[in-house]
């Protein structure tokens, strides 16, 4: 006995027959979506323009459910990167009330003890011994004035806002060759590229490499680097051939700054040579936006 395949032929004509047509194929791209029924199948059931139907609502069904999974991942992704934000922008405001409360805080109080002392000295007679703790309490004020100096140079430093990324850098880097004897190398061209903010931060953390490196070594070489990598990521390197780092506060500091731009600070303590690699890398949307 042999067996014959014939496809139905569908109606061109009636309404009905279109409508009957229509919803087939609305229904068998539902029931693919869910389960996956294949589509010779309905090449069989339906014939050739009833396939092209099912075919055709079963890719709006597929391209719906696709660009819905997609929206909620990009929702999910931008909900992370807000909480990042928002953490970094903590860790960043915890770091500073520390420092205002360990460094210029207690000093102003050591300050008004000293002049407390001072008219004690006074009162008695005491003259000289009043000039000589007078004389240590305007050291400390000076002393303070000048961190409290640093501190609003590093939230956002004049230089680098009147006169732009390299300049900044540049003097930066005159300041410290002049007064540790190291000279630093700079390729940081690319920075003059990057948004406000990104500057701003690649600022601060290149200022505080320098610093920890001229603390733990002195180096007798730092060298800076700023470059642009594939898909937009920028990347700044900046190592020295002193002592290696081995202070965790140090790293931590760096990657609070890194954070506030989605960014990883990466870490190299080389070796038995000595000497320190800090490379941070920064996304595109956060280095231009």
């Amino acid at each position: 006995m042999r067996w014959r395949l014939r496809f139905a032929k569908p109606s061109s004509t009636s309404g009905s027959g279109v409508a009957r047509l229509l919803i087939a194929g609305v229904a068998a791209a539902a029931i693919m979506s869910v389960g996956g029924l294949a589509i010779d199948l309905a090449w069989l059931a339906f014939g050739g323009l009833t396939a092209a139907v099912v075919l055709a609502a079963w890719l709006a069904v597929h391209l719906l459910r696709t660009e819905r999974e997609r929206h909620e991942l990009v929702e999910a992704e931008r909900a992370r990167l807000s909480d990042q934000l928002i953490a970094a922008e903590q860790d960043e405001r915890r770091r500073l009330a520390l420092f205002l409360h360990d460094v210029p805080v207690q000093s102003m109080a050591g300050i008004a003890l000293m002049l407390d002392a001072v008219v004690d000295l006074v009162e008695r007679g005491k003259v000289e011994d009043a000039k000589r703790i007078l004389g240590s309490a305007v050291d400390r004020q000076r002393e303070t004035i000048r961190e409290l100096r640093d501190l609003s140079f590093a939230l956002e430093p004049v230089v680098l806002r009147d006169q732009g990324f390299g300049p900044a850098v540049q003097a930066l880097a005159d300041q410290v060759g002049l007064s540790h004897r190291v000279r630093v190398d700079l390729e940081v061209d690319a920075g003059d590229t990057l948004a406000e903010r990104a500057q701003i931060v690649l600022y601060q953390i290149i200022r505080e490499s320098l610093d920890a490196a001229i603390r733990r070594g002195p180096p007798t070489r730092i060298s800076v680097q700023i470059r642009l990598l594939n898909g937009g990521v920028v990347e700044t390197l900046i190592t020295d051939d002193g002592s290696g780092e081995r202070r965790r506060r140090v790293f931590e500091a760096l990657g609070e700054r890194a954070r506030t731009l989605q960014g990883r600070v990466d870490v190299d303590r080389s070796s038995d040579e000595g000497g320190t690699a800090v490379r941070v890398t920064i996304p595109p949307y956060t280095a231009r936006g």
